[in-house]
């Protein structure tokens, strides 16, 4: 029986290698191309995948793998995010900015959601786009479709969400600083401004550290208080599909990689991984991700993600433009964030 056991795990492996190591080398070969040329390291990754395209058909050796390191590498990577926050970067930053990013948050979904409605689209991606935009730009438009029905056209949406949230993080990564300046605020509001309103966090780091040291350690925080607000949106958003689907009659699996994002907020917080092992897992985490969304884009047709349209780009610009005038609004007209 051991033996049988050892051979069914060793064709599932040899299953699933050629896929994964192929994804592993899109995520290398993007890397590579980001150290010594720039670039957005997530977007070139989805070209290059998407490049790739065909070695992702039905019958291909490489299938399963690549649909494995979409799905459940990513849920690795996701929930190795949790070693990144600790419980002390929300409180540093006092209640009102705990409540102005949960506040945000609340906004961007619900916002995405109505303009999904109002321009045909249905309410999932309203969802998926608002919760990219408020939270932490492509890690959380993944791990938002992750426990979303997943229709014919889900990844083709998460796919189109993750390129758009990267391509507007890119451009207020140069243009939100100069916003700031315009309007007055000093170093402190700027990293909030920038840190509770820009997508990605590769993008908010440059963008507050373009601006001073102040801004950039007030960004990066805020932003990490963003990413610390993702389980309980995908929880909370997992829940709400069980018990729909339940009603339905459909079984939804409870979403594993967010406790263990949860319990290792916790033990960061209490210091009880050793820092160099944190520090590894944190890029393990990194390139989990890159990885998943190679195999995305190794699983994503040209022709669908263009036949996704102009009304899911109006969701995520709107949005995203819903976001930057509430958080400035906040910072000017509220008496605890007033100079």
């Amino acid at each position: 029986m051991k033996s049988i056991a050892l051979l069914s795990r060793g064709s599932v492996v040899s299953e699933l290698a050629p896929g994964i190591l192929l994804a592993m080398v899109v995520a290398a070969a993007a890397g590579y191309i980001t150290d010594h040329y720039g670039g957005p390291l997530m977007l070139l990754t989805l070209l290059l995948g998407m490049a790739l395209v065909s070695l992702s058909d039905e019958g291909a050796r490489t299938a399963p793998g690549i649909k494995f390191a979409s799905k459940r590498i990513l849920r690795v990577g996701v929930a190795l995010l949790g070693l990144r926050i600790s419980l002390s970067d929300v409180t540093d930053l006092g209640l009102a900015s705990f409540v102005l990013i949960v506040a945000a948050i609340g906004l961007s979904i619900g916002t995405g959601v109505i303009l999904a409605r109002m321009t045909g689209r249905d309410s999932i991606f309203g969802i998926l786009a608002g919760g990219a935009v408020g939270i932490c730009g492509a890690s959380a438009a993944l791990a938002i479709s992750s426990v979303l029905p997943q229709g014919k056209d889900r990844e083709t949406d998460t796919i189109f969400t993750v390129v758009s949230v990267t391509l507007l993080s890119t451009i207020a990564m140069v243009l939100y600083p100069v916003i700031a300046g315009k309007f007055g605020l000093d170093d402190r509001l700027t990293g909030i401004f920038l840190g509770a309103t820009i997508h990605d966090v590769a993008q908010v780091v440059g963008a507050g550290y373009l601006v001073s040291d102040e801004a950039g350690d007030t960004a990066t925080v805020i932003k990490l208080m963003r990413v610390m607000m993702l389980m309980p949106v995908v929880l909370s958003l997992a829940f709400f599909m069980r018990s729909r689907n339940s009603a339905a009659g459909q079984k939804t699996p409870l979403p594993i990689f967010a406790f263990v994002f949860a319990a290792l907020v916790l033990a960061n917080s209490f210091n009880l991984v050793p820092e160099d092992l944190r520090l590894a897992l944190v890029e393990a985490s990194r390139w989990c991700l890159i990885i998943a969304i190679g195999a995305l884009g190794m699983s994503t047709r040209l022709e669908s993600f263009l036949k996704v349209g102009p009304r899911a780009a109006t969701i995520v610009i709107g949005t995203t433009v819903v976001l930057l005038v509430f958080v400035m609004a906040v910072l000017k007209l509220t008496p605890y964030f007033i100079q």
